[in-house]
C-alpha cells in the first residue's frame, strides 16, 4: 500500500471522528447567556477531546512522513489506532453530559490510554518497518519521554476517577497541554528526506 493512501484514509477517519463529536453539542433553548450553562460542560470535553485528535493528526502524520514503506504490520496497527480513536466521541458525549462522575471520566482516561498504546504500537512497526533501532526513525525518537509519561498520567488519572474526579480531569487536560510544546524529533528527520 501506498504510504500517502494509508495517510488519506487515516485523515478522513480523523475529520468523521471530529465531525461525531462536534454534533453532540446541541443549541441550546433559550435565548439569554444563561441557556449556554448546561452547555459548558459538553463543550469543554469536546474542546479537550478535539485537541487530543489534532495532536493524534499532527503526529500520525509526521511518523507517516518518517516511513519509507507500509508493511501489514503498519497497516493493522494503524487500524487499531483510529479504532481507539474513533472511541472519542462516545467518551466524550458521555463525560461532558455527566459533569465529572467517576464512570465516565474514568471511561474517557481509558480510552486515552488505549489511544496512547495504540499509537506505540505504530510507532514500532513503523520502526521495525524502518530498520528496528539502529534506523534513523528510532533515532530521532530517542527516548520518548513525552510518549511514555502519558499513559502513566492516563492510568493515575483513572484512578483517581473515582476518588477526585476533578483531579483526574485536571492529568488528562495537563497531559494534553504537554504534547502542545512542538516536538521537533521526527520533524527534522522528515525535512532532511525531503
Amino acid at each position: 500500500m501506498d504510504r500517502g493512501r494509508l495517510e488519506a484514509f487515516s485523515d478522513g477517519v480523523l475529520a468523521i471522528i471530529i465531525t461525531i463529536m462536534v454534533l453532540e453539542l446541541r443549541v441550546p433553548e433559550g435565548t439569554d447567556w444563561s441557556a449556554l450553562r448546561p452547555v459548558v460542560p459538553v463543550f469543554l470535553t469536546y474542546a479537550v477531546s478535539f485537541l487530543y485528535v489534532g495532536i493524534y493528526w499532527n503526529n500520525h502524520h509526521h511518523l507517516l512522513k518518517a516511513s519509507h514503506r507500509v508493511t501489514a504490520p503498519i497497516m493493522w496497527s494503524n487500524l487499531l489506532l483510529l479504532f481507539c480513536l474513533s472511541l472519542f466521541p462516545f467518551s466524550t458525549g458521555w463525560a461532558g453530559a455527566n459533569h465529572l462522575s467517576a464512570v465516565p471520566t474514568f471511561l474517557y482516561g481509558a480510552v486515552l490510554l488505549a489511544a496512547a498504546l495504540a499509537y506505540y504500537s505504530l510507532q514500532r512497526a513503523i520502526v521495525a518497518g524502518e530498520g528496528g533501532a539502529s534506523s534513523q526513525l528510532a533515532a530521532a525518537l530517542g527516548r520518548d519521554w513525552k510518549g511514555r509519561l502519558s499513559p502513566l498520567v492516563y492510568a493515575a488519572a483513572m484512578a483517581l476517577a473515582f476518588v477526585a474526579t476533578w483531579a483526574s480531569v485536571a492529568l488528562y487536560v495537563a497531559a494534553a497541554l504537554i504534547w502542545l510544546i512542538p516536538d521537533r524529533r521526527i520533524e527534522h528527520l522528515v525535512g532532511a528526506a525531503d
